[in-house]
């Protein structure tokens, strides 16, 4: 790395830089919040500024995905690019020849690695670096054990819960489809679900289903299907392969949209004992992608089949029913009482000519008590009636308030008095004896 002292060089760019009295330039400013407009630092100056706060920092682990691997049998040095596996971030890195010799496994692009490197930054092209000291491939082991790591956190978020899910529909007109370029995965559901219901639509995205970008467009075009109203059922299919191959399909970031995605999602990665993260947060998990063929769309024989199968279970039905109904209805009309009805109504007659004979002659009987009753009242009403007592030639004499007389001491000599008899009254005056 070429060293240059902050206040060297000299040309063209001092000329235009504010001087001092003897007309000497101004030294530079050694400090980046020292710089003002009419004191900036040159772009060389930037350069070495930040190269050597680089070259303090300590080497640092870092992880990543081998994307891209140059090396040539006589260099020295080789070049990888180490890509982030839940974003779309890279950085070059170098390493010694040497130290990829001495890997058990040779290094290949895909393959995830943990580097020990020291940051570099190139001042006369302004790029930063790494610089590998240490370089080790993780193994299959560890990548599952981060991924069981990060299933019982998502578990623990509740992604994994079936009532998340929602039933896939009977029917769908269009089935979105994610898979690889021209991969079988695409041709087993295509084939097999037109075979099964002809009419069925396909909206297919074809993007990479391993290696570096397959996270980023595998989500990219879950999220596009879901947002098109048209689609109502997400395949993503992908054929079997190595444990390396599956691992963006237990990404994070993959999952989160999946999870994300509000149209019903089948998940067929791989074969049946396959069991990506994916599987645990998609709404249905197919066991290959033909199974996912056969569970998107009903088989159009076998439906028919069954429409047969009830249409004779139905016309069955109804014609017991009918037989049952008019078995019934004979029975009735067999009755004597429908045979001839007049029957019911005639003996209803005479029990109610009966009744009503039988209430008639109670009633003779009770008005005649009643009468008999009436006349025996009358006679001792009469008998103890003072009008018939007047009749026998009595009289009722009152003096002139009403009182009725009942001893003569009551009345005066000459006292007016009124009699009463049977037929009329009479004015007296009472005279001593």
């Amino acid at each position: 790395m070429p060293a240059h002292h902050p206040g060297g060089g000299c040309g063209p760019w001092h000329a235009g830089r504010v001087t001092a009295e003897d007309d000497r330039p101004l030294p530079l400013p050694a400090r980046a919040l020292e710089t003002t407009a009419e004191r900036p630092w040159p772009v060389r100056l930037l350069s070495v500024k930040i190269a050597d706060y680089i070259a303090k920092m300590a080497p640092v682990w870092v992880e990543g995905q081998v994307v891209q691997l140059n090396r040539r049998a006589d260099a020295a040095t080789a070049f990888l690019v180490l890509r982030d596996t839940d974003a779309d971030m890279s950085l070059p890195v170098s390493v010694r020849a040497q130290l990829l010799a001495s890997l058990a496994v040779p290094l290949r692009e895909g393959a995830h690695v943990v580097v020990r490197a020291r940051p570099t930054y190139w001042t006369k092209r302004g790029s930063f670096s790494l610089q590998a000291e240490d370089l080790r491939p993780v193994g299959v082991g560890e990548l599952l054990a981060r991924i069981e790591h990060l299933k019982r956190v998502l578990a623990s978020e509740g992604l994994f819960d079936a009532d998340r899910r929602v039933p896939l529909p009977f029917l769908p007109h269009v089935v979105g489809l994610v898979c690889g370029r021209g991969s079988k995965a695409e041709h087993d559901v295509v084939v097999n679900a037109r075979e099964r219901w002809p009419e069925v639509r396909f909206e297919i995205r074809e993007v990479a289903v391993q290696g570096t970008a397959a996270v980023p467009q595998v989500s990219a075009a879950i999220a596009e299907l879901d947002a098109d109203p048209r689609v109502e059922v997400i395949v993503v299919a992908r054929g079997g392969g190595a444990v390396e191959d599956l691992l963006p399909f237990s990404n994070e970031m993959l999952v989160r949209a999946a999870a994300a995605c509000r149209t019903p999602l089948v998940s067929a990665i791989g074969h049946e004992t396959d069991t990506p993260l994916l599987d645990l947060v998609a709404d249905y998990r197919a066991s290959t992608p033909t199974d996912a063929a056969k569970r998107i769309v009903p088989d159009v024989t076998e439906e028919r089949s069954r429409l047969a199968q009830a249409r004779r279970r139905m016309q069955a039905a109804v014609t017991h029913r009918v037989a049952r109904e008019q078995s019934a209805l004979e029975a009735l009309r067999s009755r004597p009482v429908l045979a001839d009805p007049q029957t019911v109504v005639e003996a209803r007659a005479l029990d109610v000519r009966a009744r009503r004979d039988a209430g008639r002659r109670a009633l003779d009987v009770v008005l005649a008590r009643g009468a008999a009753e009436t006349q025996r009242l009358a006679a001792q009403v009469r008998a103890l009636s003072p009008a018939a007592t007047l009749e026998r030639g009595y009289a009722v004499v009152q003096r002139p308030g009403g009182a009725v007389v009942r001893d003569a001491s009551e009345v005066a000599d000459g006292e007016r008095l009124r009699v009463r008899v049977a037929r009329g009254e009479l004015t007296v005056r009472a005279l001593r004896a």
